[in-house]
């Protein structure tokens, strides 16, 4: 049964009302099961399906779930459930896990109706990485909710970052710590990787995090990495700002040798016009790296656009020292004006020119416009339509600096996963998963559907060392997706970026049915998903 577009809005309608009902926690259905309540044989039987297990060949079959927990995953379900889930003709998967998102405030909202995550939910993303980017709150332990009694629609794990914490101790300034500084940042770092952090984030291209030194950056990875943390980064340069993208990349993978880490590569391309067709130097310098016996991969976004602040896209780093008030008074100064409008015209030309960047956040009069648009408006000059949008407020853009061929070249390699870099205004946070395989599985068929569930379930589960998901096999965690190789598509487009995706007709989380014939059922099974640390340093739990 396919939902239609009024029944999900009318359930999207209610799950937005003060009236939400969320599902009981998973230790009460546990318990239940414990009790003798639910008789004996499988919750949920997913039935019929042509089941793509993760890491092994797809068979035709049944998915069996126990509580949390898939009890059989095998040809046929020699027993009964008390709910049976018809598969025939769908493909059934293990819930995608996306490792790299900005979905930290949606999680962290007081809304229970946010904390869903619906656009996540209803493409099959049942497990997010947060924290990314160097923005990871040290404050772990604030982050996954303790005692704050909220509930969440999807699994979810975070970093703690380099931003965030420079951000506590230095603030926005253009300098390297003092010793008592770096030794505060340190001891942050260690007390989030006790807490359950994944590892150490950083977005060496964003200032302030721009102004840290490679050593810098080193010696908090060693922290990370003393617990079994792993190093993820927005490398300093995708494209030719500083060091340029190959510079970059080796800068990532010198830290992670130096911190003896591994080195995860956020959203990995090659962005503007003078970096285009280098995605095979890169992979070669991966691959070098991994043939050395050291741990490298990489996520990447299936969108051609990237989306950024308009100020991190245009303006100069050293424009931006000291924060936002002080960027807007260097407008003020002739001198530093006439410095600033050169640089952010060859910034803007590296990205491939006024038309290829987009309003997507922002004033309201501007939205949907680029800057090419805009620029009539300011004199014919697009340098100066972005600087008053600058001096009205920071802006979103969505821009258009990939290449197809690169970004194919990318995600072919079997250390490259899925991620979506879900951030409000772009359709990556609603599409990214269904775009995927619309684009790239079905119509260019550049990657089959079996290395595209690879690539969205058990490659980022190995890599990070997610236990129990990533896999429907006896015992896992019962993250599981059914979706419509027919009908899985993106709706979300550029200027309209927050329409659900389609084609997705169940999604199951830690046992609870979350999206049921295509609409959320608005049951919030998801769990923070804290790292074991595995110094002996810690404070006891």
């Amino acid at each position: 049964m396919r939902v239609t577009q009024a029944k999900f809005a009318g359930r999207i309608a209610g799950l937005m009302g003060a009236a939400l009902v969320l599902a009981a926690p998973a230790a009460a259905q546990d318990a239940a099961v414990r009790a003798g309540e639910v008789q004996a044989g499988a919750d949920i039987l997913i039935t019929g399906g042509t089941i793509y297990p993760g890491g092994a060949d797809p068979f035709t079959g049944d998915i069996a779930i126990a509580g949390d927990r898939i009890v059989y995953a095998g040809p046929r379900y020699p027993h009964a459930a008390q709910r049976t889930i018809s598969a025939d003709g769908m493909i059934v998967a293990p819930g995608f896990i996306d490792p790299h998102t900005h979905a930290d405030s949606a999680l962290m909202s007081r809304i229970p109706a946010a904390r869903l995550v619906l656009p996540f939910i209803t493409q099959g993303v049942t497990t997010a990485f947060i924290g990314v980017d160097g923005r990871g709150d040290p404050d772990v332990a604030a982050t996954f909710g303790r005692d704050s009694g909220r509930d969440y629609g999807v699994n979810f794990a975070t970093y703690v970052g380099l931003g965030a914490l420079r951000g506590e101790v230095i603030g926005s300034d253009d300098r390297a710590p003092t010793e008592d500084e770096l030794a505060e940042m340190a001891a942050l770092t260690h007390q989030a990787m006790c807490e359950g952090a994944l590892g150490l984030s950083t977005g060496l291209f964003y200032a302030p995090q721009s102004y840290a030194e490679e050593g810098e950056v080193v010696t908090l990875a060693k922290v990370a990495a003393r617990h079994g943390g792993i190093y993820d980064s927005h490398i300093r340069d995708e494209s030719s700002y500083t060091i340029g993208l190959a510079g970059a990349v080796a800068e990532a993978i010198d830290i992670g040798k130096q911190a003896d880490i591994p080195v995860h590569i956020a959203h990995i391309k090659a962005l503007g016009v003078d970096v285009h067709g280098q995605a095979g130097a890169v992979i070669e310098a991966v691959e070098a790296a991994r043939a050395e016996g050291q741990v490298v991969h990489a996520d990447q976004y299936p969108w051609p656009a990237s989306g950024t602040g308009l100020s991190a896209a245009l303006m100069p780093r050293w424009a931006q020292d000291g924060g936002r008030e002080a960027m807007l008074a260097r407008f003020d100064d002739p001198a530093q004006m006439a410095r600033i409008r050169t640089e952010m015209a060859e910034n803007m030309r590296r990205r491939g020119g006024p038309a290829s960047l987009l309003i997507t956040r922002g004033p309201a009069d501007v939205l949907g416009k680029t800057l090419e648009d805009l620029a009539p408006a300011a004199g014919g000059d697009p340098v100066q339509a972005a600087i008053d949008v600058l001096r009205r407020s920071e802006a979103g853009v969505a821009s258009f600096n990939q290449d197809e061929a690169d970004i194919a070249a990318f995600m072919v390699r079997p250390w490259v996963m899925t991620s979506s870099d879900a951030s409000a205004g772009h359709p990556r946070y609603y599409a990214s998963y269904a775009r995927k395989y619309d684009t790239y599985v079905r119509e260019r068929q550049v990657i089959d559907l079996r290395q595209f569930i690879d690539q969205s379930t058990i490659v980022p589960a190995r890599a990070f060392s997610i236990e129990g998901r990533g896999s429907l096999r006896e015992g896992a965690f019962a993250d599981v997706v059914v979706f419509d190789p027919e009908n899985y598509a993106p709706r979300a487009d550029f200027l309209e970026p927050t329409l659900f995706s389609t084609g997705v007709q169940t999604v199951v989380i830690n046992g609870v049915v979350a999206l049921e014939d295509g609409a959320p059922t608005g049951k919030a099974a998801g769990r923070p998903l804290p790292r074991r640390s595995r110094s002996a340093d810690c404070p006891a739990p």
